[in-house]
């Protein structure tokens, strides 16, 4: 039997997500997240990070009794490496040099994954939050996507996607977009 579940808006799930993230990964990282107004828009294709390299934090969603549901969370790799140093404790200066990389070592790589799983969790805290009983969240792993290559995920062409485009700040660096793509719920 399918838990009934509350009707929830576009910028509330959005809202939701975003404040359940800034408060895990901020409390984790030490750090807290500048988020802008996001912009919103359901998209008949993934849409693709600009200009960069970005990680795609790959998200499962999934309602009691339905099908398993895609999304991720996209990040230029800049921005994933700081969060992936702020959990590994790395100190500030080294912090800035190492944004420049573009190959990442195990450690890092390590930390990147345990960031996805800290995102998975708060999304998955945030469904609840909002009142949608009977969906769950988790994390499906991390990758590296190509400058303006749309992240791969298990997605049906032309199926409908909830885009956020949120302008972000991670003090003391510069401000980066990241985009939160979440199937409708």
């Amino acid at each position: 039997m399918v838990t009934p579940t509350v009707a929830v808006t576009d910028p509330q799930l959005v809202g939701g997500v975003l404040k359940r993230l800034n408060a895990d990964l901020g409390m984790i990282l030490g750090r807290e997240f500048g988020f802008g107004a996001p912009r919103l828009e359901r998209a008949t294709e993934r849409p693709a990070g600009k200009g960069s390299i970005h990680i795609s934090f790959k998200l499962a969603f999934r309602q009691e009794g339905g099908a398993k549901r895609h999304g991720a969370l996209l990040v230029p790799l800049a921005d994933a490496i700081t969060m992936a140093c702020f959990l590994l404790m790395i100190p500030e200066e080294t912090v800035t040099a190492r944004r420049e990389e573009t190959t990442l070592d195990t450690a890092l790589k390590d930390a990147m994954l345990e960031i996805g799983n800290m995102i998975g969790g708060a999304t998955n805290t945030a469904l609840a939050e909002l009142g949608l009983a009977g969906w769950s969240a988790r994390s499906e792993g991390c990758q590296g996507v190509r400058a303006d290559v749309r992240p791969a995920f298990p997605y049906t062409e032309g199926s409908e996607l909830l885009v956020a485009r949120v302008a972000t700040t991670l003090e003391p660096f510069p401000s980066f977009e990241l985009l939160l793509l979440l199937p409708p719920m």
